[in-house]
Parts: structure tokens; sequence; C-alpha cells
């Protein structure tokens, strides 16, 4: 039975853009209309396929429903995807599709200073009719991954797919102007994942009028990630017959299961008490920052291989963010690797630290 699930019976899914990252780094602040000394990277890319390359070596197997051209970055994203031995029936090729492409000019500090995204193809061709192909991966999946990078007809279909299994559904919300697409989905979203600047675009979508502004920071202003939960407990997990504990997920599920037990942290009675309707802050880690660019999907593919090895939403959260520390402190968006231990002692930290918000009713 392990066997079989191992091998596509109960693989997550992720369904969104393979995007070939052109990364240019100034060496010394960036002057308009003139060039500057730096350093260009050509790097595996895509806000889903991140996630997914993310996922995986951490131990969980996605399924990739996406498209690429037959072009040289169609090429080199598809072979990385076959030395994985990941399966490659979701991703659909056409010489009629211009690989995603996406340029990045980076500041001094690792962060995008300005960029360009040519991903037009993930709307054209990740059509309701291409992912309806796959409906039998989404029905039997643990989790559905799905980035605003896809049409507002392609999102409403795999999130109607989902709900006919009562499969959770995590929405990606890319950007600013493409999070506001979870308008029409939202009633199949459990989980979803914006920076501040896109939870603000998301809330003003969400209600009548532009009610919400952007938070004034101060010197008091905290970083780290805040989980907000409201209609599902905080140890919330997936169901034992959808996890994937072989390998390194089932390293993974027994290392963190034993330093980062549910109810250790300082704040776990008041969860107790209050376990349907809460707000946590989990502190962000130290780190020697080469770049910024794969943070936020590595945060996110670490919570969802989490999830995917059994471990609970409040575990999960502190696995993505020691993910996240990892992909910031190389020059790719994904590491290479990550190493067990590595990943679970800055869990721990992360984990121990966890505090619950005060006044979560005016949540």
């Amino acid at each position: 039975m392990e066997k079989q699930r191992r091998y596509g019976e109960a693989e997550p899914v992720v369904i969104g853009g393979m995007v070939l990252d052109i990364q240019a780094t100034s060496s010394i602040p960036p002057h308009p209309r003139t060039t500057c000394p730096g350093k260009i990277h050509y790097v595996r890319g895509g806000v889903a396929r991140n996630i997914a390359e993310c996922m995986l070596k951490l131990g969980a197997e996605p399924f990739m429903i996406s498209a690429l051209g037959f072009d040289m970055a169609g090429n080199l994203l598809l072979e990385h995807w076959k030395s994985a031995k990941l399966p490659i029936e979701g991703i659909r090729k056409h010489q009629d599709i211009k690989t995603p492409t996406v340029c990045h000019i980076l500041d001094v500090t690792g962060e995008v200073a300005a960029g360009v995204a040519s991903v037009e193809a993930v709307e054209m061709f990740l059509t309701p009719e291409w992912i309806q192909q796959f409906k039998h991966k989404i029905n039997s999946a643990p989790i559905l991954m799905v980035d605003a990078n896809l049409s507002p007809p392609a999102l409403e279909a795999s999130c109607q797919i989902a709900a006919e299994s009562n499969v959770p559904v995590w929405f990606e919300p890319v950007s600013i102007t493409k999070s506001k697409r979870i308008a029409p989905v939202v009633k199949y979203i459990t989980f979803a994942s914006p920076n501040e600047d896109e939870l603000i675009a998301m809330a003003n979508a969400l209600s009548s009028d532009n009610m919400f502004r952007p938070i004034e920071r101060n010197k008091s202003s905290i970083n780290g990630v805040l989980f907000c939960s409201k209609g599902e407990p905080c140890f919330w997990r997936i169901g034992p017959e959808k996890t994937m504990r072989l390998g390194f997920s089932g390293q993974l599920f027994e290392t963190v299961t034993s330093s980062c037990p549910s109810n250790w942290y300082s704040d776990a009675r008041v969860l107790e008490r209050s376990p349907y309707f809460l707000a946590a802050h989990f502190p962000a880690l130290p780190a020697s920052v080469v770049r910024l660019t794969g943070a936020g999907d590595c945060l996110v593919g670490g919570m969802l291989a989490s999830l995917c090895a059994g471990l609970d939403v409040m575990q999960s959260v502190a696995i993505g963010i020691a993910a996240a520390k990892a992909s910031v402190e190389v020059d790719s968006n994904v590491p290479s690797q990550f190493s067990l231990a590595t990943i679970a002692g800055d869990a721990r930290m992360v984990y121990s630290a966890a505090k619950v918000l005060p006044n979560q009713s005016k949540l």
C-alpha cells in the first residue's frame, strides 16, 4: 500500500507556472539610462515550479500541471524535471508556447528592484480542458496548490475538481495584481499565502470597496510569519491515508514530531482554549542573505511538504520558515538539497518562539 501511494496514488498536485528567471544583480546602485557592472544568472523559476521543487527536496513527490514551449528555456526546465524522475504527463508542450520568462533586476541587498514578466503562456495554454484531463490526480491528492498565474476559468475549474473530493486547496497569490483572482474562488480555498501587500489587495477584492490600507511601519514592526486561522483547528493535519512517510519525508515527520511536539510552545494553552479562531506570530530566523527571490516559494513548499508528511499546520509553518532561510542563503531559488538536521534545528527555534497574538476577537 505504501509503495502504491509512493508512485502516484496520493501525490500532491501543483498547478501553475514553470519559468526561466534571468536574474541580474548590480554591484553598485543602478542608474537609469545606463548599464552598470554586476552578474547575470539563469535560474529555474516560476512560483509553482519553485514550490514543487522545494516539496520534492523535502520528501514529497508533487504532480506538476504546467505548460512549456520547445524553446531553449522550455528544454532547460523540462530536462531538469525529467532528471528528478518526476512525472511530466501534466506538463503541456506545444510549438506555439513561448516558455514563460521573467527578468529580475536585483539591488545590492538581493531584493527585486525592477522586473519584466512574460508569462502569458500560463493563461493561454493551462486551460480548464487541459486541467480536466488530470481530474483523477486532483481527486486523489492530499492537497492541491494553485498559483494565481492561472486564468480565472482555470482557477475555477481546478478548485471545483478539488471540491468534489474535499481536497484542500492552497492559493498562492503570486503578485498584488493577480492576488485579486481569489475573489471568485474564495469559497474553495483552505490556505492562502500572501505577503502584506497581497493580503491588502485580496481583502479589498473581497470587500465592497477599498477599505483596507497599507499598514504603517514603525521601529517596533516585527518580522516573520503571521499565521491566521478561522474555522479550522490550529492543529489541523492531512489524514494518514494520504500522507507520505517514506525516505526524507518519513525522517522529517519523525524528527519534527519529537523535536516540536504539539502543544510544546509557550502559548499552546491559549490555542487549546480557542482552537478555531487565532492569530500567531512565528519569528524569522537570522540568515546570511545572498538573494531573496525564492524565500516565499520555499516557505510555501516547506509547509506543503510538511503537511503531506503528516505534520500539523503549526509544525509546518516552522518547517516553512526554516526552508525559506535556507533558500535566501544560496544563489538559486531552491537549495540543491536540504539538511534534515539544520531544517529540524531551525524549525525547533521558530516553533518554540511562536506567540499567540492578543485581541484575537478583532480579527
